[in-house]
């Protein structure tokens, strides 16, 4: 079996990448930011207890 080579990133790449995390720690802050669900949807079902109501039994 051969074995597979790794690509290289190039330098510039890697710069370009620290470069737009640090811009982006800039405008956002520290810690985690959802990138593709921003808010939560109150239609999404859950089948958590603490989501139900309880003032059906």
């Amino acid at each position: 079996m051969k074995k597979k080579s790794k690509k290289k990133i190039p330098p510039e790449l890697l710069a370009a990448r620290i470069a737009n995390r640090e811009l982006e720690r800039e405008l956002l802050g520290d810690g985690f930011h959802s990138r593709t669900h921003l808010r939560h949807n109150r239609k999404i079902y859950t089948r958590k207890q603490k989501h139900k109501d309880s003032s059906d039994f």
